[in-house]
């Protein structure tokens, strides 16, 4: 690993992906297969990350119930009626298991202004409109705040949002690190595609160990 790749634990930040109950529980209207599975992990990375005094944000969407902040693809679903990720509902919350404190409840009308809502010690929530957290979002000049060179990176549904933010990510010049065991949504090209990229591809046990040194 050469030395513009190479992770650094000491400036780095981790994003959690979409971990919301409407995409997670068993049963929710979103659930995406395979999510609730992988919350035991996130919650051993949250935890290793406080721990450390290292940065966590907590990436969500929020659909509004006109549709007008919506995907294309998902529009007409939300528009009809669909109640996914709405603005004040349980669905829309973060899933208990990653909140720092039972208390810690989604500030919609501060996400959706776009300013990120600080929820614990060096660890926050911020809204994306689409699928990069980086598209029209402030998350690059927070980051740059933050001192933050190196995203480690976890969370739902692979194939969307986890694999756009890698490659936006990547497009920036961040060190990135990947844990495809408290990721959805994960196949084997995918993970050799991050990897071709330079993207550093470890467990959430090696990804403790090496944010714990």
């Amino acid at each position: 690993m050469d030395e513009y790749i190479k992770p650094r634990p000491e400036s780095s930040v981790l994003l959690t992906i979409d971990m919301q109950n409407d995409f997670t529980l068993p049963g929710a209207p979103a659930e995406i297969k395979g999510t609730a599975q992988a919350v035991p992990q996130m919650k051993r990375l949250a935890e290793a990350f406080r721990s450390a005094d290292t940065p966590i944000v907590n990436v969500i969407r929020l659909y509004k119930k006109d549709g007008s902040n919506v995907d294309q693809c998902r529009r007409a679903m939300i528009e009809s009626g669909a109640e996914i990720v709405r603005p004040g509902t349980d669905g829309a919350e973060l899933v208990e298991e990653l909140k720092p404190s039972p208390d810690v409840r989604v500030d919609a009308e501060t996400l959706l202004h776009g300013d990120f809502q600080e929820i614990g010690p060096q660890e926050w929530i911020m809204y994306k409109p689409r699928w990069s957290a980086f598209y029209r979002t402030g998350l690059e000049d927070f980051l740059a705040g933050q001192s933050v060179d190196t995203i480690v990176l976890c969370g739902c549904n692979f194939p969307n949002c986890p694999r756009t933010t890698v490659y936006e990510a990547s497009q920036r010049d961040y060190r990135l690190v990947f844990v495809p065991d408290a990721t959805s949504g994960i196949y084997k090209q995918g993970i050799e595609e991050l990897e071709n990229i330079g993207v550093t591809v470890q467990d959430t046990a090696d990804t403790i160990g090496w944010i714990s040194d």
